[in-house]
């Protein structure tokens, strides 16, 4: 079970409370650790493979009423999720442009009294060797420590972790936080 924390941004007009419950229960699926007492933070979400991540997440994110900022690709906002998306806190991004989406994400956290910004580094899909650090310049830009957060098909566990700050040192930083992740199995491995 989730700890919930003081200074999570919270919201209580998230529609459909009563499927993410019904979601959460029928799945089987556990939530463990604490969140993080921090008004600003970027949540590091991952592995990051299957659309059904997005059911689970929407239904944590609804069912505990969290408000949470977290970019998508902008081809996913068509009608008639796109109003859907963007009510639960999703903001298109452009991918082929990575400065403008690191830049735009700075400024959202520096305009913004509390923020949590979810982020899956990998950037698609699929396992991948290489994240995109684009969390860890956000993070250290915007002066806020980074939330680990696990999805672990294999224990149908999602997972609050370590707390990290961003260090400054992008390459080092993204191996280590690499490595936390790499006993965790996609859905389909």
């Amino acid at each position: 079970m989730f700890k919930l924390s003081e200074k999570m941004p919270t919201r209580d007009d998230l529609p459909l409370r009563w499927l993410a419950a019904l979601i959460l229960r029928v799945s089987n699926w556990k939530f463990y650790g604490e969140l993080p007492n921090e008004r600003k933070v970027v949540v590091c979400a991952a592995p990051h493979c299957s659309n059904w991540d997005f059911v689970f997440a929407a239904a944590l994110i609804i069912y505990y009423r969290i408000d949470v900022t977290i970019m998508m690709k902008q081809e996913a906002f068509f009608w008639p999720l796109a109003n859907f998306f963007r009510r639960l806190g999703f903001v298109p991004i452009d991918r082929k442009a990575p400065q403008g989406a690191v830049g735009e994400a700075i400024r959202i956290m520096h305009e913004s009294e509390s923020c949590w910004l979810v982020m899956t580094p990998e950037g698609t899909r699929k396992r991948v060797k290489r994240w995109k650090s684009g969390f860890l310049r956000i993070a250290h830009e915007a002066d806020v420590p980074i939330s680990l957060l696990v999805l672990d098909y294999q224990n149908k566990l999602i997972r609050f972790e370590d707390l990290v700050q961003p260090s400054g040192n992008i390459k080092t930083q993204l191996e280590e936080i690499m490595a936390k992740y790499d006993k965790y199995k996609l859905k389909y491995d």
